[in-house]
C-alpha cells in the first residue's frame, strides 16, 4: 500500500476515534481534579438558600424545589472518574459526597426548617471553638460577635438590614414550622427566650451610638417574644418523638460523618468509656489520698496568674517534648479565649474543673489551635481550606481536643499535678453521660428532659447542673445533630487508632511529632479520611461503601 494512502487511512482512524469520543457523554470521559473543583464552588451555592432583604427563603415551595434538584447534583459528582488521582485528590471527592448526602439527610429525615424551633435562631453571641456553629445553621442568623462596637457606618447599615428582618424571619417560621417533634418543640421555647435577652443586651450596647438600630433590636426582641408564645401555644398539641432512630442515626454516620461505628457501638463505646473512667478517678484518688483536695480559685489576681502559667507551661511542653511544631500563632489563640473570673458557686461543670487546674480547658481548648491554623494557614484545597457542611469536622475537632487531655496527661504533663489527673477523668466520664444521653433520646429510649437528668446524674461531683443553661444547650445540640454528642469520644477513639497503627506501620521513623503534624496537615475533615491520607489505607472508606 502506497505511503500516503497509509496515511490517509491513519488520519481517518484518528478522526474516527475522535469523533466517537466527544459524541461520548460526560459521564463517560475522563474529569479532572478542577471539574470537583468547579463542581464544589456551584454546590455550595446551590447549598444556600436565598436570602431576600436579609429573609432566606425556606419556605415549603424553595425545600421541594431543593429536594428535587438534589439528584442531579449527585448524578454529577458521580460521573467524576477519580481513576489515576492522588489520595488527597479522592478524599475531597469524597468530601463533596459526603456533604451532599448531609443534604439528602437533611430533606428526607431532620428537615430543620419545618421540624425544628431551635433552627430559627436569628442572633449568635459568641464565637464557637469549633470550625462552624454546632448543629443546624440558619442562614440568617446575625453573628455579633463579628462586629466592632461603636459601628462603622458599613457595618451599621448592614445589621440594621438584618435586624430588620427578623420579624420577617419568623413571620416565616410560623408557616414553615408544620412538624410534630415535642422535644424540638420544647427546646425551641427555651432557645427563644435566650434570644430575646441577646436581643435586650443588644439594644442596650448600641443604645448610646446607634439609638436607630436599638429600636431595631426592640422590634426583633418583640417579635421573637411573640414567636415564643406562638410556640407555647402549639406545644400541647406535639406529640412525636425528636430523635432520628437507630436506622437513620446508622446511615448518617456511614454516608454523612464517614464514621465507622453505627448507634450501636457507640453505646457500647460510651458505656465503657463512663466505667473506665469512673474506675480511674476511684483508683487516681486513692493514690493521691495523703495529698491535699483541689481547691477552686479564689481571687481574680490567682485566676490571671494561673491561666497565663498554665497556657505558658502547656507550650513548653509541647515544644520541648516534641509532640507537635508549635507555631507562633498558637498562644496567642489560647490566651485570647481565656474565660473571665467567675466565682466558683456560679460555675457550672466545665468552669468547675478549670477553676481547680486552669490546664484542663486549655488542653480542649487545642480548638483555638486549629482555628488559628485555618485562619492563618489553610489548607491548599479550596474544599478543606474552610468548614465543611453538616459538622463533619466533628469526630476531628471535638475528637482530638478530648484526646489531647488524655495523650498530654499519658505524655507527662500533669506529673507535676497529680490531683489534676482525676479531673481528666471527670472530665471523660462527663462526655460519656452527656453523649449517651444523646444517644439514647435519638433511640427513643429518653426525652430530651431525661436525657438532661441522665446526663447530670452520671457526671461525677454533682458538677453538673441540671437546672443550667449548658446541659440543655448541649443536649439541644446532640438532638439537633446526630453523631454530635458522641463525637468526643467517638474520634477520641479513632484517633488513638490511627496513633497506633502509624507507630506500628512507620516503626523506628515514628515519632510523636511526626503524626500530630502530619494529622494537622490534613485539615478538619473526618478522620477515617486522614486515616487513608497518612496510611495509604483507605479499607475504613470502602466498608462504609458497602
Amino acid at each position: 500500500m502506497p505511503l500516503a494512502t497509509m496515511r490517509r487511512l491513519a488520519c481517518l482512524v484518528i478522526l474516527s476515534a475522535t469523533s466517537t469520543l466527544l459524541a461520548q457523554p460526560a459521564a463517560q470521559r475522563r474529569a479532572s481534579y478542577d471539574d470537583l473543583l468547579r463542581l464544589f464552588h456551584d454546590w455550595r451555592a446551590f447549598q444556600r438558600p436565598a436570602v431576600v432583604d436579609g429573609v432566606p427563603d425556606y419556605t415549603a415551595a424553595a425545600m421541594e424545589k431543593q429536594r428535587r434538584a438534589l439528584p442531579e447534583w449527585k448524578a454529577r459528582l458521580a460521573a467524576i472518574d477519580t481513576a489515576g488521582w492522588t489520595i488527597p485528590q479522592r478524599v475531597d471527592w469524597e468530601l463533596v459526597r459526603a456533604e451532599m448526602n448531609g443534604l439528602d439527610f437533611d430533606h428526607r429525615v431532620l428537615k430543620p426548617w419545618s421540624r425544628n424551633p431551635c433552627f430559627y435562631t436569628t442572633i449568635v453571641a459568641e464565637e464557637s471553638d469549633t470550625p462552624a456553629k454546632e448543629g443546624p445553621a440558619f442562614a440568617g442568623a446575625i453573628p455579633i460577635w463579628t462586629f466592632t462596637f461603636p459601628l462603622a457606618p458599613a457595618d451599621a447599615a448592614a445589621l440594621h438590614v438584618r435586624l430588620a428582618a427578623i420579624p420577617r424571619i419568623l413571620e416565616q417560621a410560623k408557616t414553615n414550622l408544620v412538624g410534630d417533634a415535642r422535644d424540638l418543640w420544647l427546646l425551641g421555647i427555651r432557645v427563644q427566650k435566650d434570644q430575646a435577652g441577646l436581643l435586650a443586651d443588644l439594644a442596650a450596647r448600641v443604645a448610646p451610638h446607634h439609638p436607630e438600630l436599638a429600636a431595631d433590636a426592640r422590634k426583633a426582641k418583640a417579635a421573637v417574644e411573640a414567636f415564643r408564645a406562638w410556640l407555647e401555644a402549639k406545644l400541647p398539641e406535639k406529640k412525636a418523638a425528636s430523635g432520628v432512630g437507630l436506622e437513620n442515626y446508622d446511615w448518617y454516620m456511614k454516608n454523612v460523618w464517614l464514621a465507622p461505628y453505627g448507634w450501636r457501638e457507640e453505646v457500647a463505646l460510651h458505656r465503657r468509656e463512663h466505667a473506665r473512667a469512673l474506675a480511674a478517678l476511684a483508683l487516681e484518688r486513692n493514690r493521691n489520698r495523703a495529698l491535699p483536695e483541689l481547691a477552686p480559685i479564689a481571687t481574680e489576681d490567682e485566676w490571671k496568674k494561673r491561666t497565663d502559667a498554665a497556657v505558658a507551661e502547656y507550650m513548653r511542653f509541647l515544644r520541648e517534648h516534641e509532640i507537635l511544631t508549635v507555631t507562633p500563632d498558637m498562644e496567642p489563640a489560647l490566651r485570647a479565649h481565656v474565660e473571665p473570673f467567675t466565682p466558683v458557686e456560679k460555675l457550672d461543670f466545665f468552669g468547675q474543673a478549670e477553676a481547680r487546674d486552669p490546664f484542663m480547658l486549655r488542653l480542649h481548648g487545642f480548638h483555638w489551635i486549629d482555628k488559628a491554623r485555618m485562619r492563618n494557614r489553610p489548607h491548599p484545597s479550596p474544599i478543606r481550606s474552610g468548614p465543611l457542611l453538616y459538622n463533619i469536622w466533628a469526630g476531628r475537632a471535638e475528637g482530638n481536643a478530648t484526646a489531647m487531655e488524655e495523650m498530654m496527661t499519658t505524655a507527662g504533663l500533669l506529673d507535676a499535678h497529680p490531683r489534676s489527673r482525676e479531673l481528666v477523668d471527670i472530665l471523660v466520664a462527663n462526655r460519656a453521660a452527656r453523649g449517651l444521653a444523646g444517644l439514647l433520646v435519638h433511640g427513643g429510649e429518653l426525652t430530651i428532659e431525661q436525657a438532661v437528668r441522665f446526663a447530670s446524674e452520671n457526671t461525677p461531683n454533682g458538677w453538673l447542673k441540671a437546672d443550667g443553661d449548658l446541659v440543655w444547650g448541649e443536649q439541644q445540640t446532640y438532638l439537633e445533630q446526630p453523631g454530635y454528642g458522641s463525637s468526643y469520644l467517638t474520634g477520641k477513639a479513632q484517633i488513638e487508632k490511627l496513633l497506633g497503627d502509624r507507630a506500628r506501620q512507620l516503626g523506628s521513623a515514628f515519632t510523636v511529632k511526626r503524626f500530630f503534624d502530619e494529622m494537622q496537615d490534613s485539615g478538619m475533615v473526618p478522620v477515617s479520611l486522614i486515616r487513608w491520607e497518612m496510611t495509604g489505607d483507605d479499607s475504613e472508606i470502602r466498608a462504609l461503601k458497602k
